[in-house]
């Protein structure tokens, strides 16, 4: 049977039903995610718990293996990795990838619970967990550096403005400080001096902690009115330390300025960043999914001229490292290959056949074939990659080569003396399996 018989019968239809494809495709071209390679999601779990000052050794034992022992009882892991450093511990939970990703993390949220009570009990928050992609990277590397503002305020704008603001756009999946420099407060300590006061650290250690704590202070009541008492007992400067008070001897106040003193600095010390050669912060910037890659992209690059007014003057806002300069190389390196072939292949058979009708339908169809497959690609929930791309290239051709001979073998028809309408459907029935 041929196939073309019930198009070339029914011409205004196939005109109609080539519009619609075309139609379709130019919506679904607009709509199609572009991303360096396909999107294949494992479904993967990061659960990361954090002890500031345990050894490796201490992670390992009373974080990473209780949580290890819990995750193992989970149905569908294929593969779990863990890593114990100094005061952190993560464990990667990769699962099957018939697993659903939401039901998988209702059960690592659920281990996690059960594996509470053996956790450390020194641990400031419980294991936290997240989706990630261990085959995505990150389509943006923005450094802040800064020549007139200490490390910690500069890393301090990056992580309370620059991350919040950037997470909430769209496309944007997660947002990575790198070499962060949290502001803090470092308590130096004689030992000697302790000692000769007859005080202890740890002694020390739960003064200091109890006198920044920020807690209620209740309220006076009386006849007519209540008053609320609001102070805060929150010490944010170094020289607000140096006047705690950490016990009396003999009657006399022993102060964190009499044994020690109390500087500005940063949380990590041995964490660090540069940029050019210039100290700063970097935030690898991570999209969602599924997401356009260069979509996302013009989106943080847009919104960087805003947020750069959002931070103090002397704090410079550059991009390091983008991704999508090689995804829009590809795409419009294809694009203009297919304009040059579609652009050859009209000039071509033109030449060769001298019929400006049997041109234009070949000038017609070849456009229609490659924007009606957009429709397809976004049907079937791919998108337009490297690998996508190289196989549109590849398909130009066939299409081309197959519009080429179809019109060939039905103009030879033509020209032995068969009608127009005839001569097409036996010259497409001649060659249709070949095509197919």
């Amino acid at each position: 049977m041929n196939v073309s018989t019930p198009f070339i019968s029914r011409p205004i239809a196939t005109s109609l039903l080539m519009m619609a494809g075309f139609l379709a495709g130019i919506v679904a071209y607009t709509a199609l995610p572009i991303a360096p390679l396909p999107q294949i999601d494992f479904p993967t779990i990061l659960v990361s718990a954090s002890l500031p000052g345990a050894s490796p050794e201490t992670m390992a034992s009373s974080v990473t293996t209780p949580l290890e022992r819990q995750f193992g009882q989970i149905s569908g892991i294929t593969q779990m990795t863990s890593t114990s450093s100094l005061g952190l511990a993560t464990i990667t939970l990769q699962f099957d990838l018939s697993r659903n990703i939401d039901g998988a993390a209702q059960d690592v949220q659920a281990a996690i619970n059960a594996a509470s009570g053996q956790l450390s009990k020194s641990l400031p928050n419980p294991p936290i967990f997240r989706k990630v992609n261990t085959a995505d990277s990150p389509i943006l590397v923005i450094a802040i550096t800064s020549g007139n503002h200490a490390m910690t305020e500069t890393s301090d704008y990056a992580d309370t403005v620059l991350a919040q603001q950037i997470s909430q756009l769209g496309g944007v999946a997660q947002v990575l400080i790198l070499g962060e420099q949290k502001p803090a407060v470092r308590i130096q300590l004689d030992p000697v001096k302790l000692a000769s006061v007859g005080l202890g650290l740890e002694e020390a250690r739960a003064v200091l902690a109890a006198a920044t704590l920020d807690g209620p202070k209740g309220s006076f009541d009386g006849a007519a009115q209540s008053h609320t008492i609001y102070a805060s007992d929150q010490l944010l400067r170094a020289a607000e330390y140096n006047d705690i008070v950490l016990g009396f001897r003999n009657g006399s106040p022993i102060r964190v300025g009499d044994v020690g003193t109390a500087v500005d600095g940063p949380e990590n010390a041995r964490i660090a960043g540069w940029a050019n050669g210039r100290r700063g912060v970097q935030l690898a910037i991570f999209r969602q999914p599924g997401a356009n890659i260069i979509a996302t992209a013009d989106r943080i690059k847009s919104a960087l001229s805003r947020l750069q007014g959002a931070i103090p003057p002397g704090i410079d806002i550059t991009i390091m490292t983008d991704r999508t300069q090689t995804i829009r190389a590809s795409v419009d390196d294809v694009q203009i290959t297919m304009l040059v072939t579609i652009a050859l292949v009209v000039l071509v058979i033109y030449l060769f056949l001298h019929d400006i009708r049997a041109t234009a339908i070949v000038s017609i169809s070849v456009p229609m074939s490659i924007v009606g497959t957009c429709a397809v690609i976004y049907t079937f929930g791919y998108s337009l990659d490297n690998l996508s791309l190289m196989g549109l290239s590849i398909a130009v051709g066939f299409v081309v080569d197959d519009a080429i001979v179809m019109l060939e073998n039905i103009f030879r028809q033509v020209e032995s003396g068969t009608a127009p309408l005839k001569a097409a459907i036996t010259g497409s029935g001649q060659i249709g399996f070949t095509i197919i």
